[in-house]
């Protein structure tokens, strides 16, 4: 039986649009999804839809819609912006599926409160609708959310809290183990600063009315709805079965990596793995948090006119360049910059100029001298991933996998261009148009041509039609020149 690698994208709220900074995390969630499966492992990639918020029933009447159709619609676009972008998605799992997720969210709180880990209580504090969470006076700055520049609403009422104060020294002992595995360092280190602080217990539901009727009833008390955390986090387990099909759920649980922005580090490092402690649930191996797409400096935002459709720019440049783009020059640790001028000058250099003119330059070297290639190519003892065909050097062999594994894409890409350039380097050095037939043609076949293969193999789980389109070029048959890969833009 082979083995599983279960990966997810973080759950977003359906009111508004994805963006170019979505599709980072979607192209490196597929990234990963790649190249577990070319180490022959069996995957599943999941995300969905947080239905079960304020803002949402909020952006429902401002279209002056039924909030069911709203979610219909907008839950639709975020399913299908994956398959838009090429990356395919094995479950999307709704908030709003009373058949699929509903169980599973009255089970993990029934769990909870076994364990004692749930009470009901008076409270009165500084609500952000924007992030459907309470905020505390000293992380309002001038009385605003940092987040969305707005006054939170004053909100008194009795509801349901989880005893999160009570798991504070279990989760430094986990952060700090790595058995949960934050990275990369820099969110890790944030998050058990802010666990050390001291953790406060936190509101897990809110009454019906002020949730205005939506969202998953509180087991045996009709009048409060479970807090839209506590919910739109389960999708990770009842996407995969937890409350519904148990075998489904011992299959693929728990979650290899979760994939998400650092906005939401709090939540899926501190809050969910308490929340499975208290339920007695295995928790999840890791939590990749990456950075921020910026664009000109500045965060991406509607209000400031600087939201970029991801789908405009694949429609313009092709998806390829999209993703090559956003894993090569967006630091897993850091926010990156995107402009179009630096999208072009990186594409012109890099993929035109780089990858483009090197599979043009030799295709068009082996048509010259008629150059036919065996389909198998050569491979090195002891290489354990049998996708990577040809790295001569062990400690450059390391290096790529141990980036990769470590989420670290951009180091992973320099590497590739790295081969690219030493090719492009000996390819001038041997100068193989100037030599005769026999030595041209040997130079070409032995080591060219087979370079030019392993590149490609290397490129497979962040370039996937690119890689495909190389091998199928350069295998078999008599090599010919073809249309270029990257078009230079002007």
């Amino acid at each position: 039986m082979s083995k599983k690698f279960y990966i997810t994208t973080a759950i977003p709220y359906v009111n508004g649009l994805p963006h170019v900074g979505h599709s980072l995390e979607y192209f490196q969630a597929d990234t990963i999804r790649r190249y577990h499966q070319l180490k022959g492992e069996e995957t599943l990639l999941l995300s969905g839809a947080d239905e079960n918020a304020l803002k949402n029933v909020q952006a429902a009447e401002k279209e002056s819609l039924p909030t069911k159709e709203y979610l219909d619609k907008y839950s639709k676009i975020w399913r299908d912006i994956y398959e838009t972008l090429g990356v395919h998605l094995d479950v999307f799992q709704r908030g709003s599926d009373e058949d699929k997720h509903w169980p599973g969210v009255q089970k993990l709180w029934n769990l909870c409160l076994k364990n004692g880990d749930l009470y009901k209580k008076s409270y009165k504090g500084w609500y952000c609708v924007g992030c459907e969470s309470f905020k505390t006076e000293k992380e309002l700055v001038n009385g605003l959310c940092p987040e969305h520049q707005k006054r939170p609403e004053l909100v008194d009422e009795e509801n349901y809290f989880f005893r999160l104060s009570k798991y504070q020294q279990k989760l430094i002992d986990l952060i700090e183990s790595n058995e949960l595995l934050i990275t990369p360092e820099n969110k890790r280190s944030e998050i058990l600063s802010f666990v050390k602080m001291g953790l406060e217990d936190f509101s897990v539901s809110r009454s019906k009315t002020r949730a205005r009727g939506v969202g998953v009833p509180v087991p045996d008390d009709p009048d409060q709805v479970i807090y839209v955390w506590f919910d739109a986090l389960n999708i990770y387990m009842t996407g995969v079965g937890f409350g519904w099909d148990e075998n489904l759920w011992k299959k693929w649980w728990p979650a290899d990596v979760h994939v998400i922005g650092k906005d939401i580090n709090r939540f899926h490092t501190v809050y969910w793995p308490a929340m499975l402690l208290s339920a007695g649930v295995p928790l999840p191996k890791c939590v990749f948090v990456h950075s921020f797409v910026i664009v000109d400096g500045l965060k991406i935002s509607k209000s400031i006119g600087n939201v970029i459709d991801p789908s405009d720019l694949a429609n313009e440049f092709g998806l390829e360049a999209v993703r090559y783009y956003l894993l090569s020059q967006i630091p897993t640790s850091e926010d990156g910059d995107f402009t179009n001028g630096r999208f072009k000058e990186v594409y012109n250099a890099n993929l035109a100029n780089g990858l483009g003119n090197l599979i043009s330059r030799v295709a068009k070297l082996c048509e010259n001298a008629q150059i036919t290639v065996s389909a198998t190519s050569r491979t090195v003892a002891g290489v354990k991933n049998k996708f990577i065909l040809w790295i001569p050097d062990p400690n450059l062999e390391r290096e790529y996998i141990e980036n990769l594994e470590n989420f670290r894409f951009n180091e992973v890409l320099g590497l590739v261009w790295q081969k690219i350039s030493e090719l492009d380097k000996r390819i001038e050095e041997v100068r193989p148009w100037e030599q005769k037939a026999d030595s041209d043609a040997k130079f070409l076949k032995e080591d060219a041509v087979l370079w030019i293969r392993d590149i490609a193999r290397l490129l497979r789980p962040f370039l996937p039609e690119t890689a495909e389109k190389i091998l199928k070029q350069f295998s078999g048959t008599k090599i010919k020149s073809e249309a270029p890969l990257f078009p230079r833009i002007k």
